[in-house]
């Protein structure tokens, strides 16, 4: 049911690497609590080349993979390029498009990673590489007979990379809601953006999140759902610039679930950014996402 990536290695300074402990400590908590067993995580293989190359652009790959992006290059993407790197990239697509599988046999799947919304077909940016909603549906609209696919990015960041990348796809409809203030200062066009002001407090951010997901389903409706959610919303996040308490960000999480149940609509989620000082914050608000989910969807 959970993609789990055992070998997490985020290459930063280590004064730097605190909200990838997440990756370790979210599934830990999960387990200890009850809210899964240990039975439902899987470990994902390597996406293969088809898949991968279905969206990303050949000779940004083979850079990729021989190590051949340059330092300026790897200075956006926000890495320091290695072999170790590129192979967690791609288990994370896997990931990704492997939830998309469970979530058509049980109602929903999650990626304890993934959210890599800022990478584009021919490079990277803010720590994304490879974009893993966009190879999942487009592995989706190439194998089953998924037609209507809705991504809903409630990271605090703009999907930019999705949003050009599927600028042309009208099977599926990009919705991000985000810090109007926020990285990347250079937005791209997504199906249906929501700008938020500096501060945006619980009533007025859920407000907008329900009525602008009510008219996008009046418009188009799908029969597949992925959910970037990542928890930079929170008011204690250090780059979110938000003012959503951790209660407003569960309530979030309900109202796409809910919006997913009522239409049926199989949900994959991958978790996105998190950076709050105190990493308890970080694990909590994303182990709701799993909780919420869970207690809705199955």
């Amino acid at each position: 049911m959970i993609a789990f990536h055992p070998n997490y290695v985020h290459p930063l300074p280590e004064n730097h690497r605190f909200p990838m402990e997440k990756y370790d400590l979210l599934p830990k908590q999960l387990i200890h609590e009850g809210t899964v067993h240990e039975s439902d995580f899987f470990e994902p293989e390597l996406l293969s080349q088809e898949n991968l190359l279905a969206v990303h652009c050949p000779n940004y790959w083979e850079r990729l993979r021989n190590l051949q992006i340059t330092d300026r290059e790897q200075r956006v993407s926000g890495f320091v390029h290695s072999k170790e790197l590129i192979e967690r990239e791609i288990t994370i697509m896997e990931g990704t498009r492997k939830a998309v599988e469970i979530a058509l046999e049980n109602g929903i799947g999650f990626n304890i990673a993934g959210g890599t919304h800022h990478a584009f077909y021919d490079r990277g940016e803010g720590f994304c590489l490879l974009n893993d909603q966009v190879i999942a549906s487009n592995w989706l609209l190439r194998n089953t007979q998924i037609q209507k696919i809705l991504i809903v990015d409630l990271d605090v960041h703009q999907g930019n990379g999705s949003a050009q990348l599927l600028e042309k796809e009208d099977r599926v409809f990009t919705f991000s809601m985000h810090g109007e203030n926020n990285y990347p200062m250079q937005k791209e066009t997504s199906d249906w953006d929501v700008p938020l002001k500096d501060g945006i407090s619980d009533k007025e951010y859920l407000y907008l999140l329900e009525s602008n997901l009510d008219s996008i389903i009046s418009k188009f409706t799908p029969d597949f759902i992925f959910y970037q959610c990542g928890v930079d919303i929170l008011e204690t996040d250090k780059l979110g610039k938000l003012a959503i308490s951790m209660r407003g960000c569960a309530e979030r999480d309900k109202i796409v679930f809910k919006t997913a149940r009522q239409l049926n609509a199989p949900i994959v989620c991958s978790m996105g950014g998190g950076y709050s000082p105190q990493i308890k914050d970080i694990v909590e608000a994303h182990a709701n996402t799993f909780r919420i989910g869970l207690d809705l969807l199955t």
